[in-house]
């Protein structure tokens, strides 16, 4: 009697570890990185005035945004997103390299961001209003029904 009590004692203990331990573990931060910035020495190898759209492209790789106005610019942009539990994604760490052309095509200027730079844009939604009110399908279809003039359908 006493050694299955001990047992049973013993086992309650593991399994209580075990949730804790399991509790514990996804309680955890996971990160996540997304995007690609090039290294302060791939960058040093452009040559603004000198170096163009090709050149860069070819030095640094393509970027993951360009501007679209005008033949805009060249935005490559790295990102860290901490994921802990049940907890909303958070971004840590974000940086922006800004690469600028003339309008013929040549390096203007070369621009580093980080997170500490940028400002939140809220996005919103816009709806358009409908002229329908909360109204069933069945009850609109019937209302309908007297507001027709018969004069419409005499040619």
């Amino acid at each position: 009697m006493k050694r299955s009590a001990h047992a049973l004692r013993q086992m309650t203990r593991w399994g209580l570890a075990g949730v804790l331990a399991l509790t514990l573990a996804g309680c955890a931060s996971t990160y996540r990185n997304h995007g690609y910035v090039p290294s302060e020495e791939d960058l040093a190898e452009i040559v603004v005035g000198i170096d163009t759209r090709d050149s860069v492209a070819e030095t640094v790789g393509t970027p993951s945004s360009a501007g679209v106005l005008n033949e805009g610019g060249y935005y490559y942009v790295r990102s860290r997103v901490r994921h802990q539990g049940l907890r909303e994604p958070r971004v840590v760490e974000r940086e922006l390299v800004a690469i600028s052309f003339t309008q013929s095509g040549v390096v203007e200027n070369i621009e580093r961001f980080g997170l500490q730079d940028g400002r939140t844009v809220r996005l919103t939604r816009r709806v358009t209003e409908s002229s329908v009110s909360n109204q069933s399908f069945l009850r609109q279809l019937l209302g309908n029904l007297g507001r027709f003039n018969p004069s419409q359908f005499i040619d």
